[in-house]
């Protein structure tokens, strides 16, 4: 199956694509230049600055406006669209990269050192009343992040391990007993964002590999999708009926001229649908 593009280059570095009814169509965010993009029910795109020089994530709130990972924490974005960064987590050459919201309506979100420093980065976790956690460290480039639709488990990616990984979760301790779903070491490209199925399939973004590959229950590839750019960053079902694939992609550290439908969002039907409804983060 090949996806479809959709869009010209119009991101850098585009990552964390979420469809939700809340904002009217599909966000992601055009990671590096600190900016959020919307995909409109008609196909025109728009351009959400946020007060930070990187965004990393967003994903609905309860409130009917949003949670947002920034450079070196979180900010809460008000229904009118006001954006209010939280107090810095952390300081040194560290960024928040990617998550997604919990089960209990609690947000996660992942790091990564700028250089990419193996153990640097770490899991954080923003509760509903403000406060945060450090749920655990010694990741390097914490990625995709997905919760079944039971709540009971969630998928994972640190990209450098080559693996799809899953935890239990529990609503105290968060993300525990971590253990290999899918070694991917195998495929093109590197593991990178994910995304759920309503069956409970994998979806798996593979960056330098032009593809999107789907797991099974076993966590063996059933299928793949060609994408005609080579950095695929991040995948998310979306859609008036939740069957479309949209499919970020990146041009960061690309030589001006190569790839040149890096950047853009794809699309693409594979036959199944997203699960139905969506954790809201519970600010």
């Amino acid at each position: 199956m090949h996806a479809e593009r959709i869009t010209e280059s119009i991101s850098y570095h585009a990552e964390g694509p979420y469809w939700s009814d809340t904002w009217g169509g599909l966000r992601w965010v055009d990671m590096l230049a600190g900016d959020m993009q919307h995909l409109g029910p008609d196909g025109t795109t728009a351009r959400i600055p946020t007060p930070s020089p990187v965004v990393a994530c967003v994903r609905p709130a309860s409130s009917g406006g949003a949670v947002l990972a920034i450079e070196k924490g979180f900010a809460l974005e008000d229904a009118d669209g006001s954006i209010s960064p939280l107090p810095a987590l952390w300081d040194g050459n560290v960024r928040m990269n990617e998550g997604a919201v919990a089960p209990d309506g609690s947000f996660l979100c992942g790091s990564m050192a700028y250089d990419q420093r193996r153990g640097a980065a770490a899991m954080w976790r923003l509760r509903a009343d403000g406060t945060t956690t450090q749920l655990f460290g010694d990741l390097t480039i914490s990625n995709g992040l997905a919760f079944s639709a039971d709540g009971a488990h969630a998928f994972y990616v640190d990209t450098p391990t080559g693996r799809v990984d899953l935890f239990d979760w529990s609503d105290e301790d968060g993300l525990v007993g971590r253990r290999p779903f899918a070694d991917l070491t195998g495929e093109d490209g590197h593991p990178d964002g994910l995304c759920l199925d309503a069956e409970g399939n994998v979806w798996v973004a593979m960056h330098g590999g032009s593809q999107v590959l789907g797991l099974d229950a076993r966590g063996a590839v059933a299928q793949k999708i060609s994408v005609g750019a080579r950095q695929v960053t991040a995948c998310a079902f979306g859609g008036e009926d939740r069957s479309t694939l949209f499919i970020t992609t990146s041009r960061e550290n690309l030589p001006e001229g190569e790839d040149p439908a890096a950047g853009s969002l794809f699309a693409a039907r594979p036959g199944v649908h997203g699960p139905e409804g969506e954790l809201l983060f519970a600010g």
